[in-house]
């Protein structure tokens, strides 16, 4: 079960204020983006973790409400945003409701890819679906699976080696499923293994489900800076659009 996975130690691990993915030159572009992609509307993060990005936008001014699957990383939240500041919802992603229509619902770090399986991410398009107003976005961060590097009948592949750190996933490519197997060393030599399992979406998979909800694409890039999205890209961040009725 997810929120049996997203413990509190895992919460701690994984809330590394100004370091990793908490690094300023990583939070603030995605912040830049969505306060502009939000137009001074009501925004609603899935998966709002423990408020990453939530909380910076919402010291910008935006009203920022979370659905949240683990009570740890709520917890974890609540030491920086109150209830008033950054409600929280506590609920799966692909099914909790929430109050209100939103001009913005965003989903950021892969984390669509936690849901298992096509049903469930088709849901979770979905759900973004309905809370949108007329004209509303929803925007998602995503990684485009590595396959190319697999060598032939080889299932895995070392995406980070360095210096008390190692990074490894396996691939399933008939079920579409990879774990991320993360192994940290203390000083002391203590290893430590944290393991993800995800359901990897090519873009244009992720394109038809958008369709499959209502939506629309309207822009790809490579990252929150706008960089142009190519064969090469690593990871895309992907705008789609409720069309306007009428």
């Amino acid at each position: 079960m997810r929120q049996e996975i997203w413990d509190e130690e895992t919460a701690r691990r994984y809330d590394t204020p100004g370091t990793g993915m908490f690094a300023p030159e990583v939070v603030e572009p995605a912040v830049d983006r969505l306060a502009e992609l939000a137009g001074g509307g009501r925004v609603l993060e899935f998966a709002i973790g423990t408020g990453r990005v939530a909380v910076p936008l919402a010291a910008r001014g935006v009203p920022v409400t979370g659905i949240e699957l683990s009570p740890a990383m709520i917890a974890r939240l609540r030491t920086k945003a109150s209830a008033a500041e950054v409600p929280v919802i506590t609920g799966d992603m692909a099914t909790a409701t929430a109050p209100g229509r939103y001009s913005l619902v965003y989903l950021v770090y892969n984390t669509i890819s936690n849901l298992l399986t096509q049903e469930a991410q088709i849901a979770c398009f979905r759900n973004a679906a309905r809370y949108l107003e007329p004209g509303g976005r929803f925007v998602l961060e995503l990684g485009v699976p590595e396959l190319r590097t697999l060598p032939p009948s080889r299932d895995a592949m070392v995406w980070r080696n360095e210096p008390g750190r190692i990074g490894l996933d396996t691939y399933d490519v008939v079920q579409q499923h990879l774990v991320s197997h993360h192994f940290s060393f203390d000083e002391d030599g203590q290893a430590h293994l944290a393991r993800s399992t995800h359901r990897y979406i090519w873009p244009a998979e992720l394109d038809l489900m958008a369709r499959l909800a209502g939506l629309v694409l309207e822009s790809r890039h490579a990252d929150w800076g706008g960089g142009e999205f190519t064969a090469e890209s690593g990871s895309h961040v992907s705008v789609y659009r409720l069309p306007a009725s009428g």
